[in-house]
């Protein structure tokens, strides 16, 4: 079953494509459900969460919450549904760009013009001021470009981005998922042992991030991690041999892992710690 991630824009009915495809699919759609495992771990409100991801906390709101820590949880949870997912549809913050790598995820952007997603909107709220309306959808629009760039450094709106770019202003409901089922049947993106062995990849790792997060010892740390069938990689720079322990230590504790193989460089010594590294003395 495929694995379809959908980017869109507000008022450009990307939420009834999801849930016409889901049914055309028989699976389920996945969106505020990350939200609410994402505010647990970070013991944030869910709304300061939506707000964060969304581009409209404020000053203060974005002060109180590690940005880096959000990127890390959100990932952790989108590859956690998605690897227990038979099939799925992913309306979640960053779910396209987060399974782009995955060979059997569809990357969709559901969008429609200015003028069409303004008069939707007001048919929605029951609104004849227009002038509010376009503000709002362009703060949104602006908010969005900010937040998708600072995280993944790129402009989510452009076409490049996807596998199928459908725009809503002419393109019905119904048609729109013809042709996602259409590129789903493609043998590009039929799931295999390769395409499932890749996302357990990517979901290790982001649990390996997620824990080294969520201790204290290890949260501040900026290291890489690398996954393949269990077997970690861990690289980068720290500033004692603490530390590297630390790190190996919470990796080598996350179900999943089977090996950790410890390259992270030490400002006290020049070569790579073992895999099996001691505790300090």
């Amino acid at each position: 079953m495929p694995l379809v991630a959908i980017a869109r824009e507000i008022g450009s009915h990307g939420e009834r494509v999801a849930a016409a495809l889901g049914e055309a699919l028989g699976c389920p759609v996945i969106n505020h459900e990350i939200i609410d495992h994402v505010a647990d771990k970070m013991r944030l409100r869910k709304s300061h969460v939506i707000k964060l991801l969304e581009g409209r906390a404020s000053l203060f709101e974005r002060l109180t919450a590690d940005q880096t820590s959000l990127t890390i949880y959100t990932a952790a949870e989108t590859f956690a549904l998605a690897a227990r997912a038979q099939g799925a549809i992913f309306l979640s913050w960053g779910a396209a760009q987060l399974l782009a790598p995955v060979p059997h995820a569809i990357g969709v952007r559901v969008c429609a013009s200015l003028a069409t997603r303004c008069a939707r909107v007001k048919q929605s709220l029951g609104s004849d001021d227009e002038e509010y309306v376009l503000h709002e959808l362009r703060v949104s629009d602006e908010a969005h470009d900010a937040i998708t760039k600072r995280h993944f450094g790129i402009r989510w709106r452009e076409a490049e981005h996807y596998d199928l770019v459908l725009n809503t202003d002419r393109i019905s409901t119904a048609a729109c998922v013809d042709q996602v089922l259409r590129l789903a049947r493609a043998a590009e993106f039929l799931e295999t042992d390769a395409s499932r062995s890749c996302l357990a990849n990517l979901s290790l790792e982001a649990h390996v991030r997620g824990a080294l997060c969520q201790r204290s010892e290890t949260a501040r740390l900026k290291i890489t991690v690398a996954a393949d069938n269990g077997n970690v990689v861990l690289a980068g720079s720290v500033s004692s041999v603490s530390d590297s322990w630390q790190v190996a230590q919470t990796a080598s504790a996350v179900p999943g892992v089977l090996s950790v193989e410890n390259r992270l460089l030490t400002s006290r010594r020049s070569s790579a710690s073992t895999t099996k590294s001691s505790p300090p003395r």
